[in-house]
């Protein structure tokens, strides 16, 4: 049986529509769907239980996506697994393609659906940063930034070894290799963007902040493990496993810009906007860096109008 595990906080807005698009003509014998609502304050665990007994409610005092994660492994029946956040959209029919890609393709430990933002009644500038965003290379071929994973119950302990990191989606993609991820197109998932230039800048310096503890989290893997580092490049590149966690990178380089508007010069203010995007969020997360802080989680509410 396919588990849905959806960790919540304060999302009452917005998880009725998730939690309709998933249940949409499909049967008793359904996914299994587990929302864990964790520290909400507003309706969350009422509006999830008003879908009836297919949606399975448990409630947790602390505001803590990783706990979340955790219980709601805790109560999940199956696999598949996939862990949905509360603010997106995708739908039964998504559901089982993703599915299906796990299970006729048996190197595959994890999955995620292609991505549809819509940028209408966004600022100029939001469109802009996000006609750059969609097209660099990471973040196509990455698993993060959909709000949908799918794995295996292989991909799953691959999961479950993780600490607690801010960049959890980053995290899981990276977990796996090339040839262990794969993003299905087919499949799709509705991401809602932020609308305002202060509520992208917000998200970003939060992305600017998890990353930096990320790769904190790299260094100290690569430290602990230097002889299997060494291990590992001394192999043919045809033989080598997939890289670890702690060695591969998600990372927007100035060689990606420069491709990226050498094959579409048009997109040369959408790559002015991004920059500046870049540094506002670089300046905006020295402190919370500086000060280790990696658990205030600077959320934009525009995303969630509507």
């Amino acid at each position: 049986m396919t588990s849905i595990v959806i960790p919540a906080h304060n999302e009452g807005r917005v998880i009725g529509r998730l939690l309709d698009a998933l249940l949409a003509g499909t049967s008793v014998s359904g996914p299994d769907i587990v929302v864990v609502c964790n520290g909400c304050t507003d309706d969350t665990a009422r509006v999830a239980a008003g879908r009836g007994d297919r949606v399975r409610v448990v409630e947790i005092p602390t505001p803590s996506k990783h706990r979340a994660l955790r219980v709601g492994d805790e109560h999940a029946r199956g696999f598949p697994r996939l862990y949905v956040d509360a603010d997106v959209v995708v739908g039964a029919a998504d559901v089982r393609a993703l599915v299906g890609a796990l299970d006729r393709n048996p190197e595959l430990l994890a999955a995620a659906p292609g991505r549809d933002i819509p940028l209408a009644g966004c600022a100029w500038p939001v469109r802009a940063y996000y006609r750059v965003w969609q097209r660099l290379p990471a973040v196509r071929e990455g698993l993060f930034g959909r709000g949908v994973i799918a794995v295996t119950e292989p991909g799953h302990a691959r999961l479950a070894a993780l600490p607690p990191l801010m960049a959890d989606d980053l995290a899981a993609s990276l977990a796996f290799g090339p040839g262990e991820r794969h993003v299905v197109e087919e499949a799709r998932v509705l991401v809602r963007p932020p609308r305002t230039w202060s509520d992208l800048i917000r998200r970003r310096i939060r992305a600017a902040t998890s990353s930096a503890e990320f790769e904190r989290f790299q260094a100290a893997r690569r430290a602990e493990a230097p002889e299997e580092a060494r291990e590992r490049a001394s192999e043919p590149v045809s033989e080598r496993a997939p890289e670890p966690v702690s060695e591969q990178t998600a990372r927007t380089g100035t060689a990606d810009l420069r491709a990226l508007l050498w094959a579409r010069p048009a997109l040369l203010p959408g790559v002015v906007v991004f920059v500046v995007a870049a540094l506002a969020a670089r300046r905006g997360s020295r402190k919370a860096i500086r000060d280790q802080d990696f658990s205030t989680w600077l959320r934009d509410e525009s995303s969630r109008q509507g």
